[in-house]
């Protein structure tokens, strides 16, 4: 009997091909009826963000700096709608709880990142209003177009570099059983506790990635 358990615990598992997502625990019974609401939450996200980005770009009047950040506000937040949707619409329209692992950790870095970028866009918005408040004789000469495309471009690049290791530090991971996730996305900080190896590089990233930017 010891000699089998000593032969199990030798054998090498091979990760899972799949990861298996959670919907809203204990409220599978009624988990269909979630979808309209569901689908509508997303689509005046969709919308709504869309109509902020179309009325800001028509209008000659909204093209100043505090309009453009929210610009790039309503781009993040449209790109967070967009990342989540695919398996949330999955669990709940298909009752499919399965996802890839690849593309579990693609959507997480898409996540993050744009998640990143809104806590990025907020600081922006807030200085703004700073130089707005202390130099108003300053104010456009400060934050020029130029400017504010560039912080923009800035807030994204270090968004997606800044992510950017979580995936392949992910792809080194071995993953056991079982392979339940406690979200309807994949997180970085879910997917990571499903590992049976060395995560402590991980951990260390994650919490570094917080620090420095949330």
């Amino acid at each position: 009997y010891q000699r089998s358990i000593i032969m199990l615990s030798n054998l090498t598992v091979d990760s899972p091909a799949v990861f298996l997502l959670t919907g809203i625990p204990g409220l599978e019974n009624v988990q269909s009826w979630l979808t309209i609401p569901l689908c509508t939450m997303y689509m005046v996200a969709v919308l709504g963000n869309c109509t902020i980005l179309f009325i800001i770009h028509t209008e000659p009047s909204l093209h100043q700096p505090m309009y453009y950040f929210l610009s790039m506000l309503a781009l993040s937040d449209l790109g967070l709608s967009v990342s989540t949707m695919p398996t949330m619409l999955s669990i709940f329209l298909l009752n499919s709880r399965e996802v890839n692992v690849n593309s579990c950790i693609a959507q997480l870095y898409f996540i993050h990142t744009f998640s990143l970028m809104e806590s990025a866009v907020l600081l922006a918005m807030a200085l703004d209003r700073f130089v707005a408040i202390q130099q108003p004789l300053r104010y456009t000469s400060i934050l020029t177009d130029s400017t504010v495309l560039r912080i923009g471009l800035a807030f994204a690049v270090r968004s997606a570099f800044m992510v950017m290791p979580t995936p392949i530090l992910l792809r080194r991971l071995q993953f056991c059983l079982p392979n339940v996730l406690s979200h309807s996305f994949c997180l970085h900080q879910d997917v990571m506790k499903l590992s049976c190896s060395d995560r402590r590089i991980n951990s260390i990233l994650g919490l570094f990635v917080v620090v420095s930017t949330m």
